[in-house]
């Protein structure tokens, strides 16, 4: 191949759930944090709002990036590292999960070589790095290639596809120190910021796999119903937003996030399409066109628990398997939970099984070119 004076990656680029990006073998990235970000900001064109200059799609939705390994820890085959940037600033946030993203770990690594099939299905542990969290991933694997067409729709994503599902083995309290961070179900605070009057509401903080702060929409003066434009462009809205966020995430343990992506913020209402709830999700300072997977799980488990905001606007099945349909901006966001009663725990419930639907397509293979000022590649 033709040298370049650019520093060449082997990347490829594949779309997980709703989201999409480069995922990469750690192997082929630096091993030191600093230039690895630095090669990540580079490779997706950060920071720059259009990233006209990387892979990146001018949405957080669009400037993920996936890092993937072989696993040292017995029984587990697959390690995975989430990297949310952002197109206008230069944050790589290897903190949070990113439940979509998941989605295309199986098949990338069998793409690349990394593990290989196990029969017309095949299932693999992954570990999530960013919250030592794992899940089996299965994937469907006929004559031995990962198949990507199929009849599983997601929305959120045109057309159907083959059906990755992923099974969540542990997600509670994956950034936050348990699943009820404040260790309540539900706690009522006062806002106060500058742009709006101070505000009273109820607000339940849960943390199934993804930190979310959840609140009825008519406590902020909506319906909860709003097109994702009209969430975006409501300054008084997103000013309220963003200063709960920041005073109840220090109620959470987390500190001063003002630099962090998480934790999400979710209004809830009533369902209006025959789910359970509807949502809109703000991660944390645009709406979200749909909702993150993680998202989705956390906001069924707080549909659960007894006492929380959702308690009154959820409209929820019987039984302890429940399939809970989060409502959101382009559709709906299906669940499956497995509880079982536990009186001695705040919400009387516990969260046993989260199981979800996702697909995946690989886009393009090939490699990603980041100046060699910012990393001349590794030594041979």
């Amino acid at each position: 191949m033709k040298k370049s004076s650019q520093t060449a990656i082997p990347c490829l680029f594949m779309r997980g759930g709703t989201s999409k990006g480069p995922f990469f073998n750690s192997a082929d990235l630096p091993p030191d944090i600093p230039t690895r970000d630095k090669v990540l900001l580079a490779a997706m064109g950060s920071p720059d709002k259009r990233q006209i200059d990387g892979l990146g799609g001018a949405h957080p939705l669009t400037s993920k990036v996936g890092i993937v390994s072989q696993s040292k820890l017995p029984g587990v085959a697959l390690d995975f590292l989430f990297a949310q940037l952002q197109p206008d600033n230069d944050t790589v946030d290897t903190t949070p999960n990113c439940g979509n993203m998941l989605a295309a770990v199986v098949p990338f690594a069998l793409e690349t070589g990394m593990i290989q099939p196990q029969g017309d299905q095949s299932t693999f542990r992954v570990l999530t790095l960013n919250t030592d969290m794992q899940c089996d991933i299965t994937v469907d694997t006929r004559g031995g290639l990962v198949q990507y067409e199929g009849n599983s729709r997601i929305d959120g994503s045109p057309g159907t596809s083959a059906p990755v599902v992923i099974n969540f083995l542990d997600t509670a309290g994956s950034v936050c120190s348990s699943l009820l961070p404040t260790g309540k179900v539900k706690d009522t605070l006062t806002v106060t910021g500058a742009g709006f009057e101070p505000f009273t509401l109820d607000v339940t903080c849960i943390d199934n796999g993804m930190p979310l702060v959840l609140f009825n929409a008519r406590d902020v003066g909506r319906t909860g119903y709003e097109s994702v434009a009209d969430m975006n462009a409501d300054t008084e809205l997103k000013a309220k937003i963003e200063a709960l966020r920041l005073q109840v995430s220090v109620l959470m343990g987390l500190g001063d996030v003002s630099q962090k992506n998480f934790p999400k913020m979710t209004l809830i209402a009533p369902p209006q399409k025959g789910g359970a709830i509807a949502t809109r999700s703000f991660i944390p300072h645009v709406c979200h066109d749909a909702i993150g997977v993680l998202a989705a799980v956390t906001v069924g488990t707080a549909c659960v628990l007894e006492g929380s905001v959702c308690e009154g606007v959820a409209v929820m099945p019987s039984g302890s398997a429940k399939n809970v349909s989060v409502e959101h901006p382009t559709g709906e966001f299906s669940v499956a939970l497995q509880t079982e009663p536990a009186p001695h725990l705040p919400g009387g419930q516990n969260v046993t099984q989260a199981a979800l639907l996702r697909t995946a397509r690989l886009l393009m293979q090939g490699e990603a070119m980041v100046p060699a000022s910012v990393w001349a590649g590794s030594v041979a």
